[in-house]
């Protein structure tokens, strides 16, 4: 059977065209106001996201199940659990050319440490961009049982007692977190120098993944960590520990996660980076909706995603918080925020804020020049790019202003170091 090679292509091309043009109505009929350049779709089908087993990763897994990834033109994106904070780092500077990924739910200061080569191999610089905030609060930090008499909370001096004695009886002491210089080193170095104890003196800091935690703590590898959820609720539900408090206590509506994407992938695919933020964008909204809470609930405990029951997921997701102290608050004012109060904004005032961190604890040098790593890392005009195409409104700076800490501490944006000087405890001198 003869085969006339010139009709098949005649053919194929006409249904491509098609195709293609059927895809551009649909776009342009779900992206009001041309969300990407010159009416083009994007120029790959998916991108591969990193995520971690925690609750403020939502975002991502709303935007696969409920197809928004494939509503803007990446049906193939992939969502992959990662093994731990340092894994997706590593994977990020592969790429996913190398078998590594495009971008992730990543730690706030994770892109700025992993662009200035501070925590990558042979600190070769990996430039990255955070193009969302995915989070307001939702952090915790958790206690060991045996000091269960001392409900230990925003107050660390009776911790400090307890750990002094406990010291003096030759037994180690120790605090986990996540990874160095990231948002969970940061909330317990604070939260721990602000009662006068030194998180590199007086106490051993060890890295711990996320979903390691409640199996360390019960085989006492440590005496408190910080978290995201289900963490911390799983540990009071198995009778290991208890919350000494949530983050927000300690800063209201504070930043936590980010959605960031390797810089090479935004520079060479920015109509697909684009469709990668509106459907997050999109899906932060949806975890918003106290209506959607129950099933957001249920959609992270999944097995593919955090693998949980929903029992250790639900009352936190809706405001309701069991210290495991008998303490419970209802409908909290600091639970996590998804989109409420400009939470996926990107305010360069919170990346000045992480780094003055991570430059009080030796992550990075006094004389590092935070606007001009600010400027190449924190993509917060692609984010109003996108508004844009979502028809959502954007807030009118770039900074959220003057922040205000449990202890009386001040951040100032525009005087970064009178806030450095202002601390009692840190590295740098």
């Amino acid at each position: 059977m003869s085969i006339d090679h010139g009709n098949t292509t005649r053919r194929g091309l006409l249904k491509g065209a098609a195709a293609t043009l059927a895809l551009a109505g649909a776009a342009r009929a779900a992206l009001p106001g041309g969300a990407f350049a010159q009416g083009a779709g994007p120029e790959v089908k998916g991108a591969k996201l990193g995520f971690i087993a925690l609750t403020d990763a939502g975002p991502l897994f709303v935007a696969k199940e409920k197809g928004l990834f494939a509503k803007y033109g990446m049906p193939d994106t992939e969502v992959l659990k990662q093994a731990s904070w340092g894994t997706t780092r590593d994977n990020l500077v592969l790429g996913s050319e190398g078998n590594g990924i495009d971008g992730a739910h990543i730690l706030t200061p994770m892109p700025y440490l992993i662009s200035a080569g501070r925590v990558t191999q042979n600190n070769v610089p990996v430039p990255m961009y955070i193009m969302a905030r995915l989070n307001l609060n939702g952090q915790c930090i958790s206690v060991a049982k045996e000091y269960l008499d001392k409900k230990i909370g925003l107050d660390t001096k009776p911790f400090k007692t307890a750990l002094e004695a406990k010291k003096a009886s030759g037994k180690a002491i120790k605090a986990a977190m996540t990874f160095p210089g990231g948002t969970h080193d940061l909330w317990i170095r604070y939260w721990l120098a602000a009662g006068g104890i030194d998180p590199d003196k007086d106490i051993e800091t060890i890295v711990v993944p996320p979903a390691q935690m409640v199996a360390n703590m019960k085989v006492g590898t440590m005496d408190c960590f910080c978290v995201c959820e289900p963490w911390n609720a799983q540990l009071i539900n198995q009778g290991i520990g208890y919350t000494a408090l949530t983050t927000g206590e300690m800063w209201k509506d504070h930043p936590e996660k980010s959605f960031a994407l390797r810089a090479a992938f935004v520079d060479k695919y920015p109509n697909a980076a684009k469709a990668l933020l509106m459907a997050v964008m999109e899906a932060q909204q949806w975890c918003e909706k106290p209506e959607n809470r129950d099933e957001l609930a249920a959609i992270v405990a999944k097995r593919q995603w955090i693998n949980v029951p929903v029992a250790d997921v639900i009352d936190r997701m809706k405001g309701k918080f069991d210290y495991g102290t008998g303490r419970v608050v209802e409908n909290s004012p600091v639970m996590m925020k998804y989109w409420a109060d400009n939470a996926s904004y990107p305010y360069q005032s919170h990346d000045l804020w992480f780094l003055t961190e991570d430059i009080r604890w030796g992550k990075f040098d006094a004389q590092t020049d935070t606007k001009a790593l600010i400027a190449k890392v924190n993509r917060e005009d692609l984010w109003r790019e996108a508004a844009k195409a979502l028809g959502v409104s954007a807030p009118a700076s770039t900074s959220r202003g003057t922040e205000t800490f449990f202890d009386g501490k001040v951040f100032d944006p525009a005087d970064p170091a009178a806030y450095l000087n202002s601390l009692g405890i840190k590295k740098v001198a």
